[in-house]
Formats: C-alpha cells, sequence, structure tokens
C-alpha cells in the first residue's frame, strides 16, 4: 500500500492497526468517512479508492454502501471537481434501517432532496425530518444518520460538497 506500513497508515488515517489488517484480510466493512481518510492517507481520492482506472467521473454509478435491509444502498452517481470534489449519490433505506456517518473535516456540507418516503436526517442535538419533494442542507463536520422510521421505502438524492 503506496510503500507505507500498517502502523505507517493507521497514524497516517487516523484509524488503527487493527482495522487496517482487517481491512487487508477482507474481514470488515469500512465507513464512508473511514474510507475517505484511508484514501487521503494514501494520497488518492474518495474516487480513486471505489471506481475503476478509466471510470467517467460524471458517470461512476457504484454500489458503495449496503444496509441491513434489501432495499437499503448508497450508489456513487458522479462527481465533478470542486475545491477538492463534489459526489452525487443515489440513496434508499428500507423500512427500520439506517446510515450511521462519522463527521466530514470542516468545511464539507451535504445537500439532500427526498424524492420518496420520509428521511430524518439525525444530529447530536437535533433531528430534521424531510418529506418527499423537500429538501436540507447542512454542515457535515458532525456526526449524523440517516434512518427510515416510515412504514416504505425512502429514496433520497444527497450531494457532498467540500
Amino acid at each position: 500500500m503506496a510503500g507505507l506500513s500498517q502502523q505507517a497508515l493507521a497514524e497516517a488515517s487516523g484509524l488503527s492497526r487493527r482495522t487496517i489488517i482487517s481491512l487487508e484480510a477482507g474481514d470488515m466493512n469500512i465507513s464512508l468517512s473511514s474510507l475517505d481518510r484511508l484514501a487521503e492517507a494514501l494520497g488518492v481520492t474518495f474516487l480513486d479508492m471505489v471506481t475503476d482506472p478509466g471510470t467517467d467521473p460524471k458517470r461512476i454509478e457504484v454500489l458503495a454502501w449496503r444496509g441491513k435491509g434489501t432495499k437499503s444502498r448508497g450508489v456513487l452517481l458522479g462527481s465533478v471537481p470542486a475545491r477538492r470534489e463534489t459526489q452525487l449519490w443515489s440513496w434508499s433505506l428500507d423500512v427500520g434501517d439506517r446510515y450511521q456517518a462519522e463527521a466530514d473535516p470542516a468545511g464539507w456540507h451535504e445537500m439532500v432532496a427526498v424524492v420518496e418516503g420520509t428521511l430524518s436526517v439525525e444530529f447530536t442535538d437535533r433531528t430534521v425530518v424531510v418529506e418527499a419533494g423537500d429538501f436540507t442542507i447542512y454542515s457535515s463536520a458532525e456526526p449524523y444518520a440517516f434512518a427510515n422510521a416510515g412504514d416504505g421505502v425512502v429514496r433520497f438524492i444527497r450531494n457532498v460538497v467540500e
């Protein structure tokens, strides 16, 4: 891995050495935020970690997260350059499912537009409920979660911007 020892990669990414070992062995899933930190430590982008070389960044369409429910998934649709990068995602959460996100670095924001159902965006001190046809914009520099507490699948578009 880029000439780094497991310990050096762990220190550079802020992940534990045990996590690095488990990832290399294929014994562990990694959060999207941790994958982003790992990419930065390796000197590549998040997109480099999840896409095949030569992929058109405007049409990536790669499954990057899968929840417990069969209809829960996060698909990275595309990306364009910004200060660093901007990502467009298509998400769905099955009934009762949730996605827990770690805090991004300062300066990162997300824009979420709900297409179907009701999405709860849960922060430490508040919950924002977004119905179909509505949207929310927030700083993602704090932990948050997407949750579906409704009785049907929730589908939404998510933009991640640095």
